[in-house]
């Protein structure tokens, strides 16, 4: 009964930092957000008894990305004016609660329908470093592979695209 709160309660933060992060304006509130609701995503990792991907979760996400997102959004030092106008933040948002009404009831009707077992025990191993990396090394290996040349494109597309920019002359004087 207990995790079942604590289940909630992190549920409900990562929603609400989501929520916080698309409204807010300021963007630093926005990253904010945004780390509420990765520190409740490790929470709810933890919940699985999934070490390796809360620990992911807090130090490659909570850590180094949320400290790269921090650092650019200080060093652009964007202010409000600096921002676009969004007219039809607030309609948007509601629309897109409203459309997953109907795909929120469905997926819990069909957990609803799920057959009762005792989630209480893991087996020893479950969320381990090496479990997870004979099952991506073996039963992933291609989708693993494939999405790792897709991400040295990515990177090669970033750098020719960045050498392409005409670069700004500086006048003297």
């Amino acid at each position: 009964m207990m995790i079942d709160l604590v289940f909630l309660a992190l549920s409900f933060f990562a929603i609400a930092g989501g929520v916080t992060m698309l409204l807010h304006k300021s963007p630093i509130y926005a990253a904010l957000g945004l780390l509420i609701s990765v520190l409740s995503v490790a929470g709810l990792f933890a919940i699985l008894s999934a070490t390796f991907m809360f620990m992911v979760q807090l130090i490659v996400y909570a850590g180094a990305i949320m400290t790269i997102i921090l650092f650019i959004l200080m060093f652009l030092n964007i202010r409000e004016e600096d921002l676009p106008k969004e007219p039809r933040k607030n309609i948007l948002v509601t629309l897109g609660v409203i459309f997953m009404i109907p795909i929120n009831l469905l997926v819990l009707e069909g957990v609803s329908q799920l057959p009762d077992a005792d989630m209480s025990i893991v087996p020893d191993g479950f969320g381990g470093i090496k479990e997870l990396g004979m099952k991506l090394y073996t039963e992933w290996l291609l989708p693993f592979e494939l999405i790792s040349i897709l991400l040295l494109v990515a990177l090669i597309g970033a750098v020719v695209l960045a050498k392409r920019r005409p670069k700004k002359e500086v006048k003297n004087g």
